[in-house]
């Protein structure tokens, strides 16, 4: 694979600057918001430009007990033969939980989350990344999760856990600089000691960003400015290989384009001033054998964890409760957000009473299929429950034009009792 150079995540909000400033040598799109058929325009003007772009996943959850789905993968693998990508990357970690193989019912987490660092997780992900690579057209890269939270009775480091990884079957890794050291604040893990442990000869590209801390906890916002210490964390690896690629990240609360601009000066600069010699990226494929029992060990342990943080019940034995509750409400707040977005009709309608209405719904109302189901579901609650100050009137037109000519479940229900009141 060719050296990528300095980039920048591509975001629709900052498209337009993007493509004006001056040496950005490649981008990365989130795959899920791109469609292979119609491109936005400004991605194309940077492909014709000779800019690459690289395809980032967020929903695959190879670190889940399940095997990726093959919807999934064909869609990922469709964005990368259409944006002709060098090759796409995704995140090591789950994103859903329950089903047949736990025989509960199947949760989706809306968020990337840690998968325990054991022998069993690490056959059951490395099986998946292995399945992952059959059915894409480049090489994929993985990418270590920032977490809020740890797993009790971890048998492996993070750099142990991916050198393995990598070893084994020969996946490039992403490395984001920004979580070694979100993991440093919220899980006492040494930035140092985890490059030191990783093959740096599999790094593929590296991401930079930033977030805040409160209350003890750094959270990646991927909306805030880099902070120093995480430049620190990248000159040390910049010290001891030269990545093939480095990326600065920013999501949303975007400043003006001068101060983006600043950003990745700041970038080439740590990575200019150490100079590490390169070294080969990629390697070989080792035999992965068949997880067998450790996706169901795995599975249940995953649907523990999550149903406690979605469904409200208990937190597991072992884990720390306090930072559990971290992480249950930072993930009802980015459903909140997430909603928002995929529905921006809902905060219009309910004003300065849609966070609180929508955390209200979320505690008992785990999501169930994606955040525009999500949106779907919240409408019906509200029409359910009729919360003071909703407008009934128009939320129920908003819900019927949405919802489909044969609505199910909770909507049927919603929509029976709605409809008899007319």
């Amino acid at each position: 694979m060719d050296r990528l150079g300095t980039g920048i995540g591509w975001r629709p909000e900052i498209a337009e600057a993007v493509e004006r400033m001056p040496g950005v040598d490649w981008v990365e799109v989130v795959a899920e918001n791109v469609c292979p058929g119609h491109l936005p325009a400004s991605l194309r003007r940077l492909r014709e430009r000779g800019v690459a772009v690289v395809p980032h996943g967020v929903s695959l959850g190879l670190g889940g007990a399940e095997p990726p789905d093959e919807g999934r993968l064909t869609a990922l693998a469709e964005r990368a033969a259409a944006l002709g990508a060098p090759l796409v990357t995704e995140h090591i970690a789950f994103v859903r939980a329950g089903g047949p193989l736990t025989a509960s019912p199947p949760l989706e987490a809306g968020h990337l989350l840690p998968v325990p660092r054991t022998r069993d997780a690490l056959d059951v992900l490395c099986a998946n990344v292995r399945i992952a690579q059959e059915a894409l057209p480049v090489p994929l890269a993985v990418e270590n999760i920032a977490a809020l939270f740890s797993w009790p009775g971890e048998e492996l480091t993070e750099g142990q856990f991916l050198y393995e990884l990598a070893e084994r079957t020969g996946v490039r890794l992403l490395v984001d600089v920004a979580n070694l050291h979100t993991n440093h604040v919220n899980r006492g893990e040494d930035p140092a000691e985890a490059l030191a442990e990783l093959p740096l000869e599999a790094i593929a590209y590296v991401h930079v960003a930033g977030g805040f801390e409160r209350d003890g906890v750094w959270h990646d916002s991927h909306a805030h400015p880099v902070p120093d210490a995480v430049l620190g964390i990248l000159a040390d690896l910049a010290s001891r290989v030269a990545p093939p690629g480095v990326l600065l990240e920013r999501d949303e609360n975007f400043p003006e384009p001068a101060e983006l601009a600043r950003e990745l000066d700041a970038i080439r600069e740590v990575v200019g001033a150490c100079g590490a010699a390169a070294g080969s990226v990629g390697g070989g494929r080792g035999e992965v054998a068949d997880p067998g029992d450790a996706r169901q060990r795995v599975g249940v342990a995953q649907a523990a964890v999550l149903s406690s943080l979605v469904a409200g019940t208990p937190v597991p034995e072992g884990f720390d409760r306090a930072r559990m509750g971290v992480q249950a409400r930072a993930l009802a707040s980015k459903r909140a957000d997430v909603v928002a977005k995929a529905a921006p009709e809902l905060p219009a309608l309910l004003g300065a009473g849609y966070r609180e209405a929508f955390l209200e719904y979320a505690r008992d109302s785990p999501m169930r299929g994606g955040y525009r189901r999500d949106a779907l579901d919240f409408a019906a609650f509200l029409l359910e429950h009729r919360r003071p100050g909703v407008p009934r009137r128009e939320l129920r037109e908003w819900w019927l034009d949405r919802a489909g000519p044969a609505p199910r479940g909770r909507l049927a229900r919603a929509a029976g009792r709605v409809l008899a009141r007319r």
